[in-house]
């Protein structure tokens, strides 16, 4: 079973299973395939994590391939004034690497056959969706100071609109994925397309040199693991905030019982709110790179987290500032992707990746038609300086050279006796790691379908701004009207797109959920 965003990515999934391919195999693929399907998030410019469950008596492995800061790069770097695009915030990209890691620890076929399928999608094209024919309109439209971008991106160089049904071919970006099949990720990081990364940065004013490239490596670590009602939890460890954020608030949860309350009841969505508050505020105190921050250990113990339940006032919000301590307050888009594989040996996959924004940089480097990220963005730009608004200024995530920025992606697998029942994961940005709670309460406490959870309208509250955003606002006026007595701020938005897998643990059957948010294809045999 293969679900992602893109029709064509899941098919090249599907494909590599069917060749005998395992779930890394396909993994592999299919994110080189998003790479050519789905620009404004799949990539090879950008990083991302990459959860591995092998299966039998293997042990979870989490490949993070996070971009990391230039040498140049300093703490102070940035003006809260400066732009979120080009050559300046691009971090120093981690995603081929990354792959190559997963493939060589755990992958089947050849290298080359599993590049293979991008290169040809690249160079001989695919049928562009209405979504995409629109997203790609939209970027080269809004992207005037970046003509290469729309040169490679645009129809005619952005002088006509794509529509649905046109041809979309990537010249330039097969050349690089032909020189990544064949040379493996030194061509990217010491070879010919490092010397056109670099060129690139030179040209825009970036600090990203060959030796940077060089430089970079991808991590094997030992994924987060926690428990929730009997299940095992495995979420990815720093410098993803997703995994102890995640354990965090299902241990604060696990002292309630959310079932006998009812889902959309206000008593369930007040805790998981106050959940919610307190994990994001340990987020912005304590986490960061682990090579340069050590993280408390007991954020993610179950001691920790009935503390935390018990300072829960079960009738009445608990307004953020009350959780700053020692932090001073001051008064004043995103565009990733995840997909989820399961093999037919049970071998799972949960791999989110990002450009960060929409397209990230917008920078395509000059002659390898492929977008770098602005991944700088994810640092503490203003050091000392949290806000009411979400500006987050603490120390643990601000610019130091070679440092991974902190994340919010969350790849999540849950296990019960040692076999995979559930493979999740969502972009949003900060939204993310409450995405994947809200899966995981949906199935595990409330017992719901992989559609139904995937489906049902989702909770989201970041410490500051002190507010949550519910997607199912107009459907439950009465609880949320309870909740603003209580005295919670409720607004509504959209969030996430979780595309997910489910196991049923008496039949063994795969059942995939392509997130109706969003495009998206769930396949399987």
């Amino acid at each position: 079973m293969v679900v992602t965003v893109s029709p064509p990515g899941t098919d090249v999934g599907l494909a590599i299973l069917k060749d005998g391919g395992n779930a890394v195999d396909a993994a592999v693929a299919t994110a080189l395939a998003l790479a050519v399907t789905y620009p404004a998030a799949g990539n090879i410019g950008g990083g991302g994590f990459m959860l591995i469950y092998p299966g039998g008596k293997e042990e979870p492995v989490l490949i993070d391939y996070r971009e990391i800061a230039p040498a140049a790069a300093t703490k102070t770097m940035f003006r809260s004034s400066d732009s979120w695009y080009g050559h300046k915030v691009v971090g120093v990209p981690g995603t081929v690497r990354g792959l190559a890691l997963a493939h060589k620890k755990f992958g089947k076929l050849p290298w080359k056959q599993v590049v293979q399928p991008a290169i040809d999608l690249a160079d001989k094209g695919f049928d562009l969706d209405a979504p995409l024919a629109s997203s790609l309109n939209s970027i080269v439209a809004n992207s005037k100071d970046f003509p290469e971008l729309r040169r490679v991106l645009g129809k005619k160089c952005g002088a006509e609109q794509w529509e649905k049904g046109d041809r979309f071919k990537q010249p330039d970006l097969a050349k690089t994925l032909h020189l990544i099949g064949e040379k493996g990720p030194d061509a990217f990081y010491k070879g010919e397309i490092a010397d056109q990364i670099a060129a690139e940065m030179k040209s825009g004013g970036g600090l990203i040199t060959k030796d940077d490239l060089a430089a970079y490596e991808a991590k094997a670590r030992t994924p987060i693991h926690g428990t929730y009602r009997g299940y095992d939890v495995y979420s990815p460890p720093l410098p993803s905030s997703g995994g102890t954020c995640l354990i965090e608030m299902l241990n604060i949860l696990e002292n309630f019982d959310l079932a006998k309350q009812g889902r959309w009841s206000p008593e369930t969505l007040h805790l998981m709110i106050e959940s919610m508050r307190r994990a994001y505020r340990d987020r912005a105190c304590y986490l960061g790179d682990p090579d340069f921050v050590k993280a408390p250990a007991f954020l993610t113990t179950k001691e920790y987290a009935k503390k935390l339940a018990d300072g829960i006032n079960k009738t009445k919000a608990t307004p953020s500032a009350d959780l700053a301590g020692d932090i001073r307050i001051d008064h004043e888009s995103d565009s990733t992707t995840h997909f989820s594989i399961i093999d037919k040996n049970g071998m799972a996959v949960s791999n989110t990746f990002t450009l960060e924004r929409s397209y990230g940089s917008r920078v395509v480097v000059k002659g390898a038609g492929f977008l770098l990220n602005d991944e700088m963005i994810d640092f503490n730009w203003r050091p000392g300086v949290t806000d009411e608004k979400g500006g987050i200024g603490t120390d643990p995530n601000t610019i130091a050279p070679h440092k991974r920025m902190l994340s919010s992606q969350t790849p999540t697998i849950l296990a019960k006796d040692s076999k995979v029942v559930l493979i999740t994961g969502s972009p949003g940005s900060r939204t993310i790691i409450n995405t994947v709670l809200c899966i995981v309460v949906n199935v595990v406490d409330f017992q719901m379908s992989i559609r139904e959870a995937v489906d049902a309208p989702r909770l989201h509250h970041q410490w500051f701004p002190d507010e949550a955003r519910f997607e199912g606002v107009s459907k439950n006026k009465e609880a949320i009207e309870t909740l603003r007595m209580m005295g919670h701020k409720i607004t509504g938005t959209g969030q996430g797109d979780a595309h997910s897998i489910w196991v049923d643990p008496k039949t063994g059957m795969y059942q995939g959920a392509a997130d109706k948010r969003v495009n998206g294809k769930a396949a399987g045999y």
